[in-house]
């Protein structure tokens, strides 16, 4: 079923070139990309590693739903797709690492620059960043429709906040039950993160510590889009007068 897209805040923000040039336009939409990338890494920076779990809060799920809902579906996707691949193999962007927990609460705040460069499957949050490129896509194609101009942005936050944990969720089971042990570490992951059963310490670890952060997170993403909006509506108005 096709649908016909409508134009993003990044749209409105940074309008293609009167040229024409395809190009031109393709060198913009890759500058977006590349520019909501970089801002998903600096919220990576922002981590709060927790002594029960491998697993740290950080402000990456507020970028990934504000790169998807600001730049739509495809670039979107493609933002994160530039992010993902760049923390794989070109730089630290990812979050800081730390293959054992050190029973104790731990904070940092983007400087100085602590980023992790790994394999996806070499991180017991590697799901989570899969889901990141999930989410942007359904957020990005539910601004598309309108959603981040009107009261339905919050479920669309909501829905790539979801869309987040799945995957995420999923693939810390799975290392959790393998019996995998974390490279650099000596101890199996499951011994690392509170819990009794899989499924209870999957939970633990990879869910319940994490609600309440991410319902601000989602709560701040859906009021930075419609802000953006404001603010495009205000300088166009001024622009007219």
């Amino acid at each position: 079923m096709q649908y016909t897209a409508s134009p993003t805040l990044a749209d409105a923000l940074f309008p293609r070139f009167q040229s024409g040039s395809r190009v031109a336009s393709l060198a913009r939409d890759l500058g977006l990309m590349i520019g909501f990338a970089a801002l998903v890494a600096l919220s990576a920076q922002i981590q709060i590693r927790l002594p029960w779990t491998t697993v740290p809060i950080t402000g990456q799920t507020f970028g990934a739903l504000v790169a998807g809902g600001a730049l739509g579906l495809r670039r979107g996707v493609g933002s994160l797709l530039i992010y993902l691949l760049v923390g794989m193999f070109l730089l630290p962007v990812f979050t800081p690492g730390s293959a054992t927990t050190s029973g104790s609460w731990d904070l940092h705040f983007i400087l100085p620059w602590s980023g992790t460069q790994a394999l996806l499957w070499n991180i017991s949050s590697g799901g989570y960043i899969v889901g990141f490129v999930l989410a942007a896509g359904l957020v990005g194609y539910l601004c598309e429709r309108g959603w981040d101009r009107s009261s339905w942005v919050q479920l669309a936050m909501l829905a790539g906040t979801v869309l987040v944990y799945l995957p995420g969720l999923l693939w810390l089971g799975y290392l959790i039950g393998s019996g995998w042990t974390p490279p650099g570490g000596d101890t199996p992951l499951s011994e690392l993160i509170s819990g009794s059963t899989t499924l209870d310490k999957t939970l633990q670890g990879g869910l319940y510590p994490f609600i309440v952060g991410d319902l601000m997170k989602l709560l701040a993403a859906a009021l930075v889009l419609p802000a953006g909006w404001l603010l495009v509506q205000r300088v166009k108005g001024k622009g007219e007068r």
